[in-house]
This record gives structure tokens, sequence and C-alpha cells, in this order.
């Protein structure tokens, strides 16, 4: 399974931007699905989870309340919505999936497919 995500760019502070995250070859059924992002210099953050179902979700710290993930089922597609977005938020953004749904699921190492990464830059 591979992953291809899309929608980052430039926002200003206080802005909005909406990921996209979809599956291409392989079976996408039952994936668990998890948003990291990244800086220069620093370790692979967790922003956020969804779980099967998509009932169950779970955020990091940092963008709890501003962020939210979903899933459309019918396109096979994992979202972040981005709102009230700080320049501290600026980072490449991955999405990730696995079939396993083990513990923690904030951890980087827990999924095994991964997208390419896309920008996102917060002006202030």
């Amino acid at each position: 399974v591979q992953l291809q995500a899309s929608g980052g760019g430039l926002a200003q502070f206080g802005g909005s931007l909406r990921l996209s995250c979809a599956p291409s070859g392989g079976s996408s059924s039952s994936l668990i699905w998890a948003w990291f992002r990244q800086t220069p210099g620093k370790e692979r953050e967790f922003v956020a989870y969804i779980g099967w179902t998509g009932s169950s979700t779970f955020y990091g710290d940092s963008v709890k309340g501003r962020f939210a993930i979903s899933t459309d089922s019918a396109k096979n597609t994992v979202y972040l919505q981005m709102n009230r977005l700080k320049p501290e938020d600026t980072a490449v953004y991955y999405c990730a999936a696995t079939r396993y749904g083990r513990p923690p699921v904030s951890a980087a190492t827990v999924y095994e497919y991964w997208g390419q990464g896309t920008q996102v830059t917060v002006s202030s």
C-alpha cells in the first residue's frame, strides 16, 4: 500500500488548511490512520490518530482543539483539518497507516505505511 498526501501549502496565522491522504495499490480496508509532522533536526511528532471505525480519535497536545482527523470510507481517504494555525505548526506533514493497531498509537514505529510528506508553512 502506498500513501499519497496532498493539501499542504502556505497559510497565515489563524488560518486553515486541509490535508488529504489516500492509498494506492493493495487493500486499504481495515487501516488505522495517523498524521505526524517533522521539522528539520527534530524527531517526527505525533499529530492525530483515527481508529478503524472512525469513532476513536486521539490528538497530540499541541494540536488538540484546533485540528480534526476524519475519514471518508467511500473515497478511502483520511483528512486532517487544521484550524487556527500557528507558525509553530510549520512542518512537513506525513500520513501513516497500520493494519495492526498496536499501542501506543502515538509512536511512529507502530505504522508500516507512510506517505511522502506535504509541506505546511504558516506565516505570522
